[in-house]
């Protein structure tokens, strides 16, 4: 029987109000695939496999199986059922849920990963799968397990309880999601005594549950124990729930995921969406106490996405663990509270977050006070996600819709909250409330921009196409980050009693959570998500429930001390009753004197000089967005429009990394002074010890510098898309224009090939080639002396270009050129195939995951000999009618030509109608060449290159990838 039948049936008995028991249906149960967010909870596992002709064989031999996010909730009851009323009441409880009777179907592996860091998936053949049976389910079997807890008084019981929270919070190992079920239950009770406090613990599986959910199931067992133990039997059962929808469809509505709609989903709002949030890495919020790390910044990032750990791996990474502090508000402040909130306009979660980046900044210097220090903040808060979009979920069974938005505060001077509690002035106490209406104002913005449906299409997006799970991990291992993403984050579910119950049979309209049942009420309810792998700083779950607010304090150990999370814990108590007027203290008349300078002022002029050069090349910038959105449409595999598009940024990335490396050599060696060892001027270093302690000391200049790094490598970038860094070496655009027309896509061979190609000779081409000139955004302008070595393989299906360089030329690095390590060459191979179906003259060069045809256009032949002496080569790369690379050589068996012969090859290339594609001489960079019989470079420092072993391993370098294309 289809699920939907089978439902509609369900409900025909239910609204009859006659008893229901699914197992007289005879049926598989509900299935679903995962959505993106209960995909990151689970998580979905990553198993890269990298496949050979005849072999198959994982990238590394000890696959790591990442931990599942855990998710706990333990309720405190004033006595104890009998452990027969909790199992009957967890069995029918079961029966309701379809995802606590759940188990995963899936590996979730795509069919491959399409780009060179193993990140971007094609295909889901096999997706993680919810799937709910109706028969044979899990009962209290599964998932209760009993605590018999020596001690008759709370104090026992807590320390019994509390131990496994934090145990809880960590270790998952419990949960097996190919099998189930994905949560389970202890039962901490004091030696059977019925009058005796007990805890409820939960511990989840995050994809299945948010708080919201764990209340509304904790309500629901309550419910049936009082109702068993008063009656002997349940006699109002609840509606059996379907399957719930993922959170991604709960916003954005059914068929609406990436999958489904691919980038059609993207409106102008998300571009903006995610240039806010790349936005907020300008403003280099704090995200470790000082002497921790430095966070890893742009740099950091840049190298978790090619799939290493920002700053290395941190080997301690698997020894961090939840520390756990639980604080009771009492019901007298949090109703003063209140009271303040609404004078103020805002609500306690505003000013629980507002508290949270106060307190945050009283420890955030590690116990070593920096005075006038002013640091930025970013707080995770916690959201709903039942409230936004097309709101499909409705609360009536359990799922996860936890989703979360960033607020920026700053820049705070370090100790605000301490100096807060110690002197509450009224102008210190204003400054609370103004960051609470900040707190206001950015969720409000972010809610009328739309911001919940932007949220979570991008991360649909990201999870649809890679591995974030991969990147979580990475993050996680990093010894920059140390897995930190924010200051602080604030989990506030609100007031328990006004969620909404579990449907029953036969009701419209559901009752609200009911904090005592029978004999039993509810003392404390504490819950948390973990942290220690990824998250925040400092973290608070919070939750108010008879009036008091129940907060758990649970940041990642040994980041955050014990000690550190117990005195965090109380200074944030004593911030919120101070500020509710619960708790006095005596405030003094003084003042901090007010700052002489803006705060940021130096990376907030940085930034406004960086956004004028990056605008300046918008132009270019917009036109290439065109270009790729155009090549994207007209692309029909996804592997060929990634492949081509990581092969421009391969080398769009290389060339402004190589600038600044230049300029240090030469400032390197252009340092006066005595040279140590022969090598390195002392000024040099001394200078390095200064600018690196200056960098190190002052946040300011440190964050003026990687937005003067980030800023000049965009405007670098912009520059060679606009034209304007060089049109031979780094003209990046796409399909870029000649004499003010766009030239679109790439030449047939036959338009460009010339007479000179009658009865073409392979083999003759064979030998060595002087490369005399180039526009080849592959090559750089800095290396001189290019020759080109052509072998053709055995059964001459195949040919290998031995492409030798030096670099840089003397031109380039006046000062350093002659202390490279390839100062006297280093061989570079590329290979390609013949194929017999094309025209003579084309070959086939493969390179960097992209292939495309190397036209030989004309050759010039020696009366005599009858051999070539010159050659013009033309390489075009072209996808979805966008023109991605074009490269042009000219080539002679000469080191150098004359300038009438030069001029006779420009003339040749031109008829040719290769101009346009940039053959013409101001679009060409010409090769720099030392004499012929030059000696070899020798000095100290080729010597130490030499010493240290670089000239050996440039030749098994260059021997492995030369055996390799064989």
């Amino acid at each position: 029987m289809p699920a939907t039948t089978l439902m509609q049936s369900m409900k025909t008995q239910e609204n009859a109000g006659k008893p229901f028991y699914i197992d007289t249906i005879q049926t598989e149960g509900d299935r679903r695939v995962l959505g993106s967010q209960e995909l990151l909870m689970l998580p979905r596992q990553y198993q890269p496999k990298k496949t050979s002709e005849d072999t198959s064989f994982m990238m590394n031999d000890n696959a790591v199986i990442f931990p599942q996010m855990n998710h706990v909730s333990c309720t405190l009851l004033s006595k104890t059922p009998s452990e027969t009323s909790l199992r009957q009441a967890i069995d029918e409880t079961i029966r309701c849920h379809p995802l606590l009777r759940s188990y995963v179907e899936g590996d979730g592996e795509p069919d491959e990963r399409i780009d060179a860091f193993q990140m971007v998936r094609k295909g889901d053949p096999n997706p993680c799968t919810f799937v709910a049976p109706y028969k044979n389910r899990f009962s209290s079997e599964d998932v209760l397990s009993i605590h018999s807890v020596t001690g008759n008084d709370r104090s026992a019981l807590d320390k019994s309880w509390q131990k496994a929270f934090q145990r809880s919070l960590d270790d998952g190992s419990w949960c097996a999601p190919e099998k189930g079920p994905l949560w389970k239950m202890e039962f901490h009770r004091l030696n059977s005594d019925a009058n005796s406090p007990c805890a409820l613990l939960f511990a989840f599986n995050h994809a299945i549950s948010d708080q919201t959910s764990a209340n509304k199931i904790t309500d629901q067992i309550l419910t049936y124990v009082a109702e068993i133990e008063e009656t002997g039997s349940i006699k109002m059962q609840a509606v059996t729930q379907e399957m719930p929808v993922a959170l991604e469809d709960s916003v954005l509505g059914k068929k609406n995921r990436f999958s489904d709609v691919q980038i059609m989903g993207f409106r102008p709002g998300t571009i903006s969406y995610v240039a806010g949030k790349a936005a907020e890495g300008f403003k280099s919020p704090v995200i470790l106490p000082d002497g921790s790390g430095d966070g890893g910044g742009l740099l950091g990032a840049a190298a978790t996405i090619t799939g290493k750990s920002a700053g290395g791996k941190d080997q301690s990474s698997a020894n961090r663990k939840s520390t756990v502090q639980f604080r009771t508000l009492s019901s007298k402040t949090v109703s003063a509270l209140l009271n303040k909130c609404r004078e103020q306009k805002v609500s306690i979660s505003n000013a629980l977050t507002a508290a949270m980046t106060l307190v945050a900044s009283d420890f955030i210097d590690n116990g070593k006070e920096r005075k006038g220090q002013k640091r930025n903040y970013k707080v995770l808060q916690s959201l709903d996600m039942r409230r936004f979009g097309e709101q499909l979920d409705k609360g009536e069974t359990s799922a996860c819709m936890a989703g979360s938005m960033d607020l920026i505060h700053g820049p705070i001077l370090d100790r605000s909250g301490e100096k807060l509690r110690k002197n509450p002035t009224l102008e210190r106490v204003d400054r609370f409330w103004k960051l609470a209406s900040e707190g206001k104002n950015q969720t409000a913005a972010f809610i009328e921009s739309k911001g919940p449906r932007d949220a979570v299409r991008v991360f649909d997006f990201a999870m649809t196409i890679s591995d974030m799970n991969n990147l979580v991990y990475l993050t996680s291992e990093s010894k920059s980050s140390q897995g930190r993403a924010y200051s602080a984050g604030v989990s506030n579910v609100g007031v328990y009693e006004r969620q909404k119950s579990v449907r029953q049979i036969g009701q419209i309209a559901r009752d609200t959570l009911k904090n005592t049942h029978g004999d039993y009420r509810i003392e404390d309810v504490f819950f948390a998500t973990s942290h220690a792998r990824t998250g925040c700083l400092y973290q608070l779950s919070a939750m108010t429930i008879g009036g008091e607010l129940k907060c758990t304090f649970h940041p990642a150990s040994p980041i955050v001390s014990e000690e550190t999370n117990e005195k965090f814990a109380n200074a944030f108590m004593e911030t919120l009753e101070i500020i509710s007027g619960t708790k006095e203290v005596t405030t003094s008349a003084l003042a901090e004197m007010p700052d002489l300078l803006p705060p940021n002022l130096l990376p907030t002029i940085t930034a406004a000089l960086g956004a004028v050069a990056v605008l300046s090349h918008s132009d270019g910038f917009g036109t290439f967005f065109n270009s790729i959105m155009e090549m994207k449409a007209n692309v029909d595999s996804p592997e060929d429009f990634w492949a081509a598009l990581n092969f421009w940024i391969f080398f769009a990335v290389g060339h402004p990394i190589l600038q600044p490396i230049l300029w240090i050599s030469d400032v390197l060696h252009g340092s006066p002074g005595p040279l140590i060892a022969d090598l390195v001027p002392a000024t040099f270093i001394a200078g390095n010890v200064i600018a690196i302690a200056t960098i190190a000391l002052s946040k300011e200049i440190r964050n003026s510098v990687n937005v003067a790094a980030l800023c000049a490598f965009f405007a670098y970038v912009g520059a060679g898309l606009d034209g304007q860094a060089g049109l031979a070496d780094f003209n990046l655009a796409l399909d870029d224009p000649y004499a003010g027309k766009v030239v679109n896509g790439c030449p047939a061979y036959e338009k460009v090939r010339q007479p000179s190609m009658e009865n073409f000779d392979l083999q003759k081409y064979q030998g060595l080639w002087y490369e005399q000139k180039f526009h080849d955004w592959t090559q750089f302008k800095e290396v001189y002396d290019t020759t080109l070595d052509i072998k053709l393989t055995a059964d001459g299906e195949g040919w290998i270009d031995d492409f030798a360089v030096k670099g840089p030329s003397e031109k380039s690095a006046p000062l350093s050129w002659d202390k490279s390590p390839v100062a006297n060459g280093a061989h570079y191979f590329l290979f390609g195939k013949v194929d017999k179906n094309d025209p003579k003259g084309v070959l086939r060069e493969s390179g960097f995951g992209v292939t495309f045809p190397n036209y030989i256009v004309d050759v010039k032949k020696d009366p005599e000999s009858g051999e070539y002496t010159e050659a013009i080569q033309f390489q075009c790369l072209e996808r979805g009618g966008v023109r991605v690379f074009e490269g042009i050589n000219f080539l002679n068996r000469k080191p150098e030509m004359t300038d009438a012969e030069m001029t006779a090859m420009h003339a040749r290339a031109k008829k040719a109608g290769m101009y346009p594609y940039g053959a013409s001489p101001e679009q060409m960079h010409t090769v720099a060449r030392r004499p012929i019989d030059a000696p070899e470079i020798d000095n100290s420092w080729q010597a130490m290159w030499r010493a240290i072993g670089v000239d050996k391993l440039l030749e098994l370098v260059t021997e492995s990838i030369e055996d390799g294309g064989r």
